[in-house]
């Protein structure tokens, strides 16, 4: 057994379960979420139902919906039900870290952090640059090291 955990969702337990395209259903200021990636890929539309029918999906589906989506690259903004939010801001990075906050009540990825708990969490197909992501490798795996202290 390994002490390295490296999330991807080809991967085995729990690196599947942690990753944001695995169907880890939650529901974030009154909106339904199949998949922390859906959330992630709905901030990038201004609109609010788009944002709700994006949060619906998980997987692929879910990173197909945001790919067309690169005007927030440009212009650093993001948004999350009427609320316009700079890709490089605390209140951004609290917005998010707020969204893995209600997935920790979902059972099933709660019991794969558990699992996870005293090992070295990696995400090697993840980016860097704030520019270019809507969550760089740091914050995602920061995020993860958080909710496991809350074990």
């Amino acid at each position: 057994m390994t002490d390295v955990i490296d999330i991807n969702s080809k991967g085995e337990y729990p690196a599947n379960v942690l990753s944001n395209f695995y169907p880890n259903g939650f529901v974030f200021d009154g909106v339904q979420c199949a998949s922390m990636e859906g959330f992630l890929q709905a901030l990038k539309y201004r609109n609010a139902d788009k944002q709700k029918q994006v949060c619906g999906l998980a997987g692929k589906e879910a990173k197909a919906a945001g790919g067309k989506k690169r005007l927030w690259k440009l212009t650093g903004n993001l948004y999350w039900q009427g609320k316009r939010y700079k890709r490089k801001s605390k209140e951004f990075a609290d917005l998010r870290f707020a969204a893995y906050k209600a997935m920790f009540d979902n059972e099933t990825f709660r019991a794969a952090l558990e699992s996870a708990k005293g090992k070295t969490l990696a995400h090697t197909i993840g980016k860097h640059k704030k520019r270019i992501t809507v969550l760089t490798v740091e914050e995602f795996i920061g995020y993860l090291y958080e909710l496991i202290k809350l074990l």
